[in-house]
């Protein structure tokens, strides 16, 4: 996974959750938003530790 895409497309669903408060969406339809969202925090996260993981690989193994 890319940290940089997936940091991005956070950024857009944050922004979109924002808008959408505003624009009178339903309260089922920001929870589908919110959900994506907190689903792509886990992905990030998940990418962020395997990265560390591999560093850590690399300097122990180095």
């Amino acid at each position: 996974m890319d940290i940089e895409v997936l940091t991005a497309w956070i950024r857009t669903r944050y922004a979109h959750l924002k808008t959408a408060k505003d624009a009178g969406q339903t309260s089922t339809e920001l929870a589908v938003i919110a959900g994506a969202l907190l689903l792509g925090a886990g992905l990030l996260v998940v990418a962020i530790r395997t990265k560390l993981l591999e560093k850590i690989g690399i300097i122990n193994g180095g």
